[in-house]
C-alpha cells in the first residue's frame, strides 16, 4: 500500500506539471476556462506533495465506504473542472487582414436625460461601450457604431470590430443595460439581463400569448431603448470628440457615421438610419425592419410603412430570417422587392443560421447550438470571415468612397 500511495502522489504531482507545461507552449492558450482544472490539479499535486514528505507508510488503510465517497468526490470535482474548457473551447481567432494595430478601451456613460426605467431608484440610465480603433497611426477615421442582439453582449462580434479597426475605423459597441445578458461598469459594477424583459422577450415567441398588437407595443418599446441608447453615445463621442484628447476621440472622424447590429441591434440600426441625418450607412444582420412597421386594426396584423429609406442599407440574412421574409409578417417590410428599399443590398449566407453571425460559434459552439436548436450547415470561419470582409467592403464604399461593392446575391 506504501508504494501505491507513492506512485499516486507522483501521478498527482506529474499531472499537474504536464498541465503547467502545456499551458507556456502552443498547446493550451490560457484563458478564464482553464482556471477551475488548474486550481483542482494544484490542489491534487500539494496532496500528493504533502503526502511524500509525511512518508505514510504504516498509516491505517481507510474504510472502503469512504474510499468509494473520495472517488465520487473526485470525479465529480473533474466533470465540474471541465465544464468550462469543453462549454469553451481553444479556437482560431478569425483572420485580421488590416495594416493597423488594433487597441480597445472601456467607458461607461451616464444619461442626464434619462431616468432608468428598470429600477426604481431614480438613477439616471448608464451606457458602458468599448471601443476598438487604429492605435498605431495618426489621422481620424470614421465611426462605427454597432448594437447587440437580445441578450447579447458587446463582444459579441469581437472578430469584425477587430477587423474594421485594423482597417482604419474606430468601432464602439454598445452594450445595452438589462437588454444584456450582462455589462460591467468601468467601477467594475456587473448589471445581469432584466429577468421581465427576458421573458417578455421569449413568450413573445410562443404563439398565442400576446396579440399582434400587444408584439407590435413590444417591437416599439424595445426600439425605443435601443434607439435612445444610441443617440445618446454617438451624441455624447461627437462631443468628446471637440472637447477632449483622450486619444480614441481624437482618432474620430465625425462626418462619417456608420451604424450596425444584429438581430434587434440590426432593427435598432435600421432605425436610427431613418432617425439621424448624420448617419451615412447601415448594415442590419439578421434583423426585422421593427421600426418601418406599422400596426392595421382592421386586419390585426403588421404592415409595411410607406416612405422610401434613403441611408445605404446592407443586409446580411441567415436561413433563420430567410426563410421568414414574406411568410412572417414581422419580416413584412424586409421583403427584397419593398420598393422603399429598392437600392437596398440583400445577401443570404446559405446554411447559416442565426447566431453564425457572431463569434459565438467560436467562441462556444455548444451554447450556439443550443441557443438557435441545432447546428449551423456551413463552416462557421467562412460564414464569418466572409460577412467581416463584406461589411468591411460597404462601409468602404459608403463611409470612405473606396473600391466597389458588388456583393454577390448568396454565400
Amino acid at each position: 500500500m506504501h508504494s501505491l500511495g507513492k506512485l499516486k502522489s507522483w501521478i498527482r504531482i506529474t499531472l499537474f506539471i504536464v498541465f503547467v507545461i502545456l499551458t507556456l507552449s502552443p498547446v493550451i492558450d490560457w484563458s478564464f476556462s482553464w482556471v477551475l482544472l488548474a486550481a483542482l490539479l494544484f490542489m491534487f499535486a500539494l496532496k500528493g506533495t504533502i503526502d511524500l514528505i509525511r512518508r505514510k507508510a504504516n498509516a491505517s488503510t481507510p474504510k472502503r465506504s469512504f474510499r468509494v465517497l473520495k472517488i465520487i468526490i473526485t470525479a465529480v470535482a473533474l466533470l465540474i473542472a471541465l465544464i468550462p474548457p469543453i462549454l469553451f473551447p481553444q479556437y482560431r481567432a478569425p483572420e485580421v487582414t488590416g495594416e493597423y494595430e488594433v487597441r480597445t478601451a472601456v467607458y461607461t456613460y451616464t444619461d442626464p436625460n434619462r431616468i432608468e426605467e428598470f429600477t426604481d431608484t431614480g438613477d439616471n440610465r448608464f451606457v458602458n461601450v468599448e471601443f476598438w480603433y487604429p492605435g498605431n497611426a495618426g489621422g481620424t477615421y470614421p465611426l462605427v457604431v454597432f448594437s447587440h442582439g437580445a441578450f447579447g453582449i458587446r463582444e459579441s462580434n469581437n472578430s469584425t470590430f477587430t477587423e474594421l479597426a485594423s482597417h482604419g475605423y474606430v468601432v464602439v459597441s454598445i452594450d445595452h443595460p438589462y437588454h444584456s445578458f450582462y455589462t460591467q461598469s468601468v467601477d467594475g459594477k456587473i448589471t445581469m439581463i432584466n429577468a421581465d424583459y427576458l421573458r417578455e422577450f421569449n413568450d413573445s415567441n410562443k404563439d398565442g400569448i400576446y396579440t399582434m398588437e400587444e408584439l407590435y407595443g413590444f417591437t416599439q418599446k424595445w426600439m425605443k431603448l435601443r434607439t435612445g441608447d444610441m443617440n445618446f453615445v454617438i451624441d455624447t463621442i461627437l462631443e468628446k470628440a471637440v472637447s477632449e484628447q483622450d486619444p480614441v476621440y481624437q482618432r474620430i472622424d465625425t462626418e462619417h457615421i456608420g451604424v450596425f447590429g444584429h438581430s434587434m441591434g440590426g432593427a435598432a440600426s435600421v432605425a436610427l438610419g431613418r432617425e439621424r441625418s448624420d448617419v451615412d450607412a447601415v448594415v442590419n444582420l439578421d434583423a426585422p425592419f421593427f421600426s418601418e412597421l406599422v400596426y392595421d386594426p382592421e386586419i390585426k396584423d403588421l404592415a409595411a410603412k410607406n416612405e422610401p429609406y434613403h441611408v445605404p442599407l446592407l443586409n446580411i440574412y441567415t436561413d433563420d430570417v430567410w426563410r421568414q421574409l414574406g411568410k412572417n409578417s414581422a419580416y413584412a417590410a424586409n421583403k427584397t422587392d419593398n420598393p422603399n428599399f429598392k437600392d437596398a443590398y440583400a445577401v443570404h449566407f446559405q446554411g447559416a443560421k442565426h447566431l453564425s453571425l457572431t463569434d459565438l460559434p467560436l467562441f462556444s459552439p455548444i451554447l450556439a447550438n443550443k441557443l438557435q436548436r441545432g447546428q449551423a450547415d456551413i463552416d462557421k470561419y467562412y460564414c464569418i470571415e466572409t460577412m467581416n470582409a463584406l461589411i468591411l467592403q460597404f462601409f468602404d464604399y459608403t463611409l470612405k468612397d473606396t473600391g466597389r461593392f458588388e456583393p454577390q446575391a448568396v454565400y
